[in-house]
């Protein structure tokens, strides 16, 4: 690693660095040309805008707003058609006359950014020639490092113990520059910075992207998943406020900023919830588009204007929308135009031809942007034609940046978001500058990287150069003294993650003391047991105000309703109507500390939100305990790449699946009833997924999980099914609690201890019952001695199963282990019959560990429009196929004749002839 001098002087002048000069040598170039002349229309049309502009110096904008305001009402009396528009002119919109001054050291952070850029692309270039094509993106970073540099230098404030900081989500593809900047920082070492993208090298890695998982020191929000994270930020700035409305934490000025790309924004989730933070109005909400114009294979809209279009989104969800377009080379053009010839001409332009402007000459520039109108070209008739291809972008003009960030954070009232003009792949020149290739650019040749090297002014020599060293300056030098006081003016490094909630002591054993002794017979489902739970946790002293019940309006569905009195639903204004039902018990209550986040029909949005509280204890550190209870067809299916985004940022909470199961819904039919979510549930690492049956099972469950979670610190998130199917509800047959948690007990034994025939039976949620029945069946009928066992998380003795064979297989020497439910079956002797009402792979996927061969019967295939029994008979999970499977392993066995088989389908009932349901 080379050191830099801390004098650098001239060395550092690139070709496109001298901002200063470059400006007064337009300015000078125009103000000695000839204005331009004007025709008698024109004429006019100057005394308009010279009016306007008196207007403006005299009375503000405001005023002048008013008569342009008038002005276009009395057009309207008149009969004059002016056409609708959400957009404003293709210009910025903080004009040269408002900037603020700006407040850093341009050239000092022109050398800082200079640094980070080349270590970024030395870091993606170095991996690439170590392991061929491991990847990685050097473009993205090249076209947003004035965006990030301005927000690191100036805006984004960390987190201290007497501020909570402001939250970024960072665009996940920049990820090198962040890690660039790290390592001028001192916070990321040399070997680190070697080993990107390869994790599991000697001293550790960096990840690809933002994963909190991998780097849970650094990173705090996962967001290369597209879309994603705008519709986290939204929900994370509303939640922020939830936080101060109910008293949880102080109000204060802190913002989150959220970096994405215009093509980024086509991804349904990155605009879907925009109206929700205009309705909140959430000014501590920031979103940045870094608007280059491409995507992954070309032009995001080559033959529109995304900018235009991403502006009429966002000002008709009435956000403030701020345009950062033009570089302040532009500006003495713009104002030498009095015609508004220029701002028209810009608009014109699809963003295909911007981007074949940006990879031509000057000479084309001049011909194919001002040759359009003679007027446009006396405009710039003065200036040679490099100038003209050198007229930078607003989005790579620290000065235009900082003003439209600095408007931003002063913008009361509501969100804003900042659509900055830029480059993908700002200065990789012929590499792949405005290139339909950029995104996939990984390497450069030695020219290429002497000439980005001459660019940006990195004093390396020739030879040096294309060996790609990482550069950092000495300790002492002017850059990294000015880099570490500005982060110490705001607060300390970012991007940071810690952990800062203290753990809760949890002394709560009356909590669930009735639900270990069941329902006395009463029938109730095991959601309405669930909601009995949630309200009793809400008045617990210790936990209750750190519950928050979430629900994507079907409370009502899910029996929650008498919380809408009790705990109130989270309104930021409180409640300004009646509501219609204010003379019933349960009336709809919504009020500005009300605990229920109730989220509309959005899953994605109350994923979001979940987010938000279950990583509440890094965030704020505070232990925000949600539960967020929803359709569990809408959950996995739907929404699974938000859950993956939980797991991946170490989020804690339950989510509960309600109405699971494809035959517990009666009439909903095939788009509602869920037989896959246990299985989608599978794959994410740190979830705990259970199906429980009793109350007692869902008591154990939330009370071992919240020990776990938030007394012992561990990051884990759990997955519980509930139904709405009512039934008595047992008390815990003894001290199962083990059982419980690890995946299965013994819920019932058979009482005939004589019999010749035996079974072992294996039910879950609500088919425990059916289970129970056949158990009866089998044993009155058939004189087959059942024992009946309560599988409540197949996914834990899948785990248990493969983490055993994995040790057994690494320590061959020693006492060989045993998987649980191996333990379990010991010695329960007879067939073995599973019945789930998820798919049959549930199942059989632990059947390697039973000691004998297992017969699994599912839900496999779509669902129907019907009631219950129905269903189970169709899907043949009920009692009857249930026995007739038990009968079918014994004649397999050869335990009982076929004659007992073929009475027992004519005395079940069974049709052998009806529709398969896997594929009916």
């Amino acid at each position: 690693m080379a050191s830099v001098p801390t004098k650098l002087g001239g060395q550092f002048e690139g070709q496109d660095m001298n901002q200063e000069t470059t400006i007064q040598s337009i300015q000078q170039a125009l103000d000695e040309a000839p204005a331009p002349q004007h025709t008698l229309r024109d004429t006019e049309i100057q005394e308009w805008l010279e009016s306007l502009d008196s207007v403006l110096e005299s009375s503000g904008p405001e005023v002048a707003a008013e008569i342009l305001e008038r002005l276009r009402t009395h057009a309207k009396v008149a009969g004059i058609d002016l056409p609708f528009t959400a957009n404003t002119p293709y210009a910025n919109t903080v004009p040269a006359r408002l900037e603020p001054l700006f407040p850093g050291d341009q050239a000092i952070e022109r050398r800082i950014k200079s640094l980070i850029r080349w270590n970024a692309l030395a870091m993606v270039v170095r991996a690439n020639r170590v392991e061929h094509n491991i990847g990685g993106h050097i473009s993205t970073y090249a076209s947003a490092a004035t965006l990030y540099e301005v927000g690191f230098n100036h805006f984004f404030r960390a987190r201290t113990e007497e501020f909570e900081g402001d939250t970024v989500y960072f665009q996940g593809h920049a990820s090198p520059g962040i890690y660039a900047r790290a390592f001028l920082e001192g916070r990321l070492s040399l070997q680190k910075m070697e080993n990107f993208r390869r994790e599991l090298k000697p001293g550790g890695g960096l990840s690809s992207y933002p994963h909190p998982w991998l780097m849970p020191d650094f990173w705090e929000f996962p967001t290369v998943s597209m879309g994603l994270s705008p519709l986290m930020a939204i929900y994370q700035a509303r939640f922020n406020r939830y936080l101060e409305n109910r008293g949880l934490k102080p109000a204060t000025d802190a913002k989150v900023w959220a970096f994405l790309g215009d093509g980024e924004t086509d991804e349904p989730e990155s605009l879907g919830a925009i109206t929700l933070a205009s309705r909140e109005k959430l000014d501590n909400l920031i979103f940045v588009v870094n608007c280059n114009l491409q995507r992954l294979d070309g032009p995001v809209r080559g033959n529109g204007q995304i900018i235009q279009e991403l502006e009429s989104a966002f000002r008709g969800a009435r956000w403030n929308v701020i345009k950062v377009l033009w570089g302040s080379e532009w500006d003495p053009i713009l104002e030498r135009d009095t015609e508004g010839l220029l701002v028209k001409r810009m608009g014109e332009l699809v963003d295909g031809e911007y981007q074949k402007l940006v990879v031509s000459s000057g000479a084309y520039v001049r011909e194919h942007f001002f040759g359009s109108d003679p007027r446009l070209l006396a405009l710039v008739e003065p200036l040679p034609d490099e100038a003209l291809r050198r007229l930078r972008l607003g989005g790579h003009d620290p000065r235009k940046v900082y003003a439209a960030y600095k408007a931003a954070v002063e913008h009361k009232g509501g969100p804003t978001v900042i659509l900055a003009r830029t480059i993908k792949g700002y200065g990789l020149g012929e590499a792949g500058e405005g290139k339909n290739v950029t995104h996939q650019q990984k390497k450069l040749n030695e020219e290429e990287l002497r000439e980005f090297r001459s660019r940006f002014g990195i004093p390396l020599n020739d030879t040096d150069c294309v060996e790609v060293p990482f550069y950092r300056p000495a300790e002492d030098s002017i850059e990294l003294q000015y880099l570490r006081s500005r982060r110490e003016a705001l607060g300390g490094y970012v991007p940071t993650r810690s952990v800062r909630s203290k753990l809760l002591t949890l002394q709560h054993e009356d909590l669930w003391k009735e639900f270990f002794e069941g329902s006395e017979g009463r029938e109730v489902s095991t959601t309405m047991a669930f909601v009995q739970m949630l309200r009793k946790m809400l008045k617990d002293p210790e936990i209750g105000k750190m519950v928050v019940p979430i629900v994507p309006d079907e409370a009502r569905t899910f029996g929650m309703e008498s919380l809408f009195r009790t705990v109130g639903i989270y309104s930021s204004v409180g409640q300004r109507y009646e509501p219609v039902d204010v003379n019933t018990l349960l009336y709809y209550k919504e009020a500005k500390d009300g605990q229920i986040l109730e989220e509309g029909i959005t899953e994605a949005g109350s994923m979001a939100s979940f987010i938000a509280a279950g990583s509440a204890y890094a965030t704020h550190g505070i232990n925000t305990i949600p539960f967020f209870i929803y359709y569990s067809m809408f959950g996995f299916q739907r929404i699974a790449d938000f859950i993956w985004a939980a797991a991946d940022m170490r989020t804690r909470g339950f989510l509960l699946g309600g109405t699971s199961g494809r035959t517990t819904l009666s009439g909903e039919g095939l788009q509602h009833q869920d037989g896959n979510s246990h299985v989608l549930a599978l794959p994410v690492p740190n979830l705990k997924a259970y199906d429980p049956a009793y109350a007692y099972e869902i008591a154990v469950i939330i009370e071992d999980g919240i020990r776990r979670m938030y007394k012992d610190g561990e990051n884990l998130f759990y997955y519980i099914t509930v139904m709405n199917e009512p039934y008595a509800m047992p008390g815990m047959p003894g001290d199962v609690r083990e059982g419980i948690l690890r995946g299965m007990y013994r819920f019932r034994e058979s009482r005939n201890k004589k019999a010749k025939l035996r079974a072992q039976l294996f039910g879950s949620g609500a088919i425990l019952n059916e289970v129970l029945r056949a158990q009866e069946i089998l044993e009155t009928k058939y004189g087959v001695a059942a024992d009946v066992w309560s599988v409540t998380s197949y996914k834990e003795l899948y785990t248990d199963g493969i983490e055993t064979e994995r040790w057994n297989r690494l320590h061959a020497g020693e006492t060989v282990r045993v998987p649980y439910v191996a333990q379990c079956l010991a010695d329960a002797p007879g067939v073995l019959v599973a019945a789930s009402d998820y798919l049959k792979t549930l199942p059989n996927m632990i059947a390697k560990w039973m000691p004998r061969r297992l017969a699994a019967l599912g839900t496999d295939g779509f669902g129907r429009s019907e009631g219950r029994a129905s269903l189970r008979d169709f899907f043949e999970v009920d009692a009857k196929f249930i026995t007739l499977a038990t009968l079918h392993e014994l004649f397999s066995d050869g335990k009982i004749e076929r004659s007992v088989l073929d009475n027992a389908v004519k005395d079940l009932g069974i049709n052998t002839e009806k529709p398969n349901p896997v594929i009916s």
